[in-house]
């Protein structure tokens, strides 16, 4: 149902505070989510940047899943929206001010930004397993403000500088293509061996094209939409698709899928990348990978699943592997992107200003619209 504007305040049951109209004369428009499920656009405060820490305008940043999730659930597993927060963490930007002691970047800078900032105190800090720091600060994951916003303060260290070659649109789709790098590089993607993707969402279109340049052959990708299959076959155009039939149960949809393969057991995937984090997509990924292959779950899902095959996955020595984010992933996503290995633009369907990032959120709220990632981005040429 189409928003509207009530008495100057923006109300559909879903999101309030102010219109777009008065976000024009907003400082530092930012998209926050409240604890009571609401959105609004408000002037957020802007902070100096501290030592270690650089001020940033954000020019692009990706709406993900979990900005989604972290609004209409108010929670991503034992995350927890507990007060007003920015949204945002799929971005990319340019440096306005830097604080003391950054040497490394200035203002002008065109930047990746990788959203998470760990403790670099614990033992898995110390080795190198950030991402599964439990002290981590993540942008757009309260109480840590996001990137939905024209102003952002964000440590020097997770800031990559991205080349004159590539957009800002690009450098906000770096996010999303540092989650399959981290999942692909466990996923045991090989040349030449057969792949199967699940889930056609914005990660399993960039998981479909990364195993597409790894060389995996043949490929396929898997889900209930027919039109986010017709989007894949288009954007990969070697790849099969197929559609889950949902009076089918999982082991017979992997069935299905298996036969898209070959008949031998060793046709079948061996290595599956599960990207919708839906426990029956979980189930059919578990009986379409071969005795011995690898299955990897990037897919985000419910704290608890009942049904998955234990007896299955063992006996046939499948390897039952997750991720959690990504770590040094940044510099190899800008190589990627840079180099032309992956043109992930297609992906972008829909762009807003910031300005109008509540009417953004409206339009991935309801699948008839047919978004793959909507882009918020910011045209305004600020200064501090």
């Amino acid at each position: 149902m189409p928003s509207a504007d009530v008495n100057g305040v923006h109300t559909n049951g879903h999101t309030n505070g102010h219109t777009n109209g008065h976000a024009k004369g907003f400082k530092n428009p930012s998209l926050q989510v409240t604890a009571d499920h609401q959105l609004k656009l408000v002037d957020a405060p802007i902070r100096e940047p501290g030592p270690g820490e650089v001020t940033l305008q954000i020019k692009c940043s990706g709406i993900c899943g979990s900005d989604m999730h972290l609004w209409k659930s108010g929670r991503i597993g034992s995350l927890e929206v507990k007060g007003d927060c920015i949204l945002g963490h799929e971005a990319a930007g340019v440096v306005l001010k830097c604080g003391e002691g950054v040497t490394d970047l200035k203002p002008g800078d065109r930047v990746g930004i990788e959203p998470q900032e760990p403790c670099e105190k614990c033992f898995l800090c110390r080795e190198g397993r950030y991402n599964l720091c439990e002290d981590v600060k993540f942008s757009g994951i309260w109480p840590d403000n996001g990137t939905i916003q024209r102003f952002k303060v964000h440590p020097a260290k997770w800031l990559y500088k991205i080349p004159d070659d590539l957009t800002y649109t690009e450098g906000a789709l770096l996010e999303p293509l540092s989650v399959i790098l981290h999942g692909i590089n466990g996923a045991n993607v090989k040349l030449g061996r057969p792949a199967l993707v699940c889930g056609a969402g914005p990660i399993g279109l960039v998981a479909l094209a990364a195993a597409r340049a790894s060389g995996a052959h043949p490929l396929v990708i898997t889900d209930i939409d027919q039109g986010r299959l017709d989007f894949a076959k288009e954007f990969v155009p070697r790849c099969q698709t197929y559609r889950v039939n949902s009076k089918l149960s999982p082991e017979e949809n992997a069935r299905e899928i298996r036969k898209l393969y070959g008949e031998e057991e060793y046709s079948a995937p061996a290595s599956v990348m599960e990207c919708t984090g839906v426990e029956s997509s979980v189930c059919t990924a578990a009986f379409s990978v071969r005795r011995g292959g690898t299955l990897m779950v990037i897919g985000v899902g419910r704290p608890v699943m009942n049904n998955i095959p234990f007896m299955h996955l063992s006996l046939a020595e499948i390897d039952l592997k997750f991720i959690n984010r990504y770590r040094d992933t940044w510099p190899a996503a800008i190589q990627c992107m840079s180099g032309g290995i992956l043109d992930l633009n297609k992906l972008v369907t829909h762009k807003f200003p910031l300005e109008k990032a509540l009417d953004a959120f409206e339009l991935c709220a309801d699948v008839r619209n047919g978004s793959i990632k909507v882009h918020i981005v910011d045209e305004v040429n600020a200064s501090l």
